[in-house]
C-alpha cells in the first residue's frame, strides 16, 4: 500500500518561493557576509561599524551586512578563536575592536578555496539548454 507523502508546509508559515530572486540573493549574501568579514579583518583590526562599511566597500555594495548579521557572526568567530576582541574607549564610549587570528586567516584561506571551487563548478556547468552558464552570460 503506497503512503501519501507528508505535506511539508507549516501552517501559519509562508512557503519559500524558490523562483524569487530576492530569496537567492539573501541566501548568497548571508553566506558571503561571513566570508567578507574575515576578508576585511585581514587588513587591520576594526570595530563593528567599520567592518560593515569595509564589507560594503569591498563588495561595491553587493554585500552590505546589517548590525543584526555582523555582531552575531563576530561573537561566533570570537568564541571559535577566529578573531579576538578588545575594548577601547573613544570619546567616552566603549567599543569592541576585532582582530583576526592565525586560525581566522586559515579559515579565510579555506573559504577562498571553497568559493573558487564552487565558482569553477558554476562556470563549467551546463544549463538545461546544454549551453554553459559562462557562454550564456557572455552572449547576453
Amino acid at each position: 500500500m503506497a503512503q501519501k507523502a507528508a505535506h511539508t508546509h507549516t501552517p501559519g508559515r509562508q512557503a519559500v518561493d524558490y523562483t524569487n530572486r530576492a530569496y537567492w540573493n539573501g541566501l548568497i549574501k548571508m553566506s558571503l557576509s561571513k566570508f567578507f568579514i574575515l576578508c576585511v579583518l585581514q587588513t587591520r583590526p576594526m570595530h563593528g561599524y567599520e567592518i560593515m562599511r569595509a564589507v560594503e566597500r569591498t563588495t561595491n555594495g553587493c554585500c552590505s551586512p546589517a548590525e543584526g548579521t555582523v555582531y552575531p557572526v563576530l561573537r561566533e568567530f570570537e568564541q571559535g578563536g577566529y578573531v579576538t576582541a578588545r575594548t577601547e574607549v573613544v570619546q567616552g564610549r566603549q567599543r569592541k575592536v576585532y582582530a583576526i587570528t592565525d586560525r581566522g586567516r586559515t579559515a579565510f584561506q579555506v573559504a577562498v578555496e571553497a568559493w573558487m571551487e564552487v565558482t569553477q563548478c558554476l562556470v563549467q556547468s551546463e544549463c538545461v539548454t546544454g549551453e554553459s552558464i559562462a557562454s550564456g552570460a557572455r552572449s547576453r
